[in-house]
């Protein structure tokens, strides 16, 4: 059968919906949104470092996003790039030399979200929020959003759920947070098993954390062991759920550059 007569998945729907009502599709689409929802992200939204390949720690104190090129570099990298003795420090990813200046950072990285980077963007996003020119923010994140940037998702959840710059509106806000969520977001993770702990949906809070501590969320695991205690995970699950949080901060994310960078 050629590509041609093979009946496309979008077609099936209203024959569904016709032969099913509409109810019924709903449910449908629901139970196909949490299968997405809750399956676990191979890394978070910051996924490896470009240099050495290991994932990238999900602390922002561990990481740097260069402004000459918007890569997101681990602390390891960077140092070990400043150890190669050269008269002026350059990037240890692209070699353009590291601006000597705040100005002359903030010049790359307009250039780069010029160039619609998506990352470059949401640091222009977060630049213009803190300056209180919220409608720039919201207008950067939004079209980082449309590139598929998770962070830029998970700002604008916080815009929405918190009406700031816009409108508030729950329902966008917990629409932005599962997106940035399905990116690998631990932060919006973190957020919507919250939200679902509030609305005595337990089942699903937990859901959350579990994947959140996986991809070595600390906020989640502490907030796991508190739904422990309560009797909401039972010991197989809590003690699974620890050993992988280990795993993502400990074991996947080590190397020798990472550890001289800390000493």
């Amino acid at each position: 059968m050629n590509e041609a007569t093979q009946q496309q998945p979008e077609e099936k729907t209203p024959h569904l919906c016709r032969e099913h009502g509409s109810q019924k599709c709903k449910r449908m689409a629901s139970e196909l949104r949490d299968e997405l929802l809750f399956t676990q992200p191979k890394s978070t939204h910051l996924g490896d470092c470009p240099i050495c390949f290991i994932p990238i720690p999900p602390d922002s104190d561990k990481y740097y996003i260069n402004a000459c090129c918007s890569k997101v570099i681990c602390d390891g990298c960077l140092h070990k790039g400043r150890l190669m003795g050269n008269t002026k420090p350059t990037c240890p990813y692209c070699r353009t030399p590291i601006p000597e200046t705040q100005a002359e950072a903030d010049r790359n990285v307009i250039k780069r979200a010029e160039a619609n980077d998506p990352v470059a963007m949401r640091q222009m996003g977060a630049k213009r929020e803190n300056e209180g020119d919220y409608s720039a923010a919201f207008e950067y994140w939004t079209k980082a959003a449309k590139l598929g940037d998770a962070g830029s998702h998970f700002h604008l959840s916080v815009m929405y759920n918190k009406g700031r710059g816009v409108d508030k509106d729950e329902q966008k806000g917990i629409y932005h947070l599962e997106v940035a969520a399905i990116g690998g977001h631990p932060e919006a993770r973190y957020h919507l098993a919250i939200q679902e702990g509030r609305n005595r949906k337990i089942d699903r809070s937990v859901k959350h954390l579990i994947i959140a501590a996986n991809l070595g969320d600390n906020e989640s695991i502490q907030m796991l062991m508190v739904a422990y205690k309560a009797g909401h995970v039972d010991k197989e699950e809590f003690a699974a759920a620890l050993r992988s949080h280990h795993a993502a901060v400990v074991e996947s994310m080590k190397s020798p550059q990472r550890e001289a960078a800390r000493r």
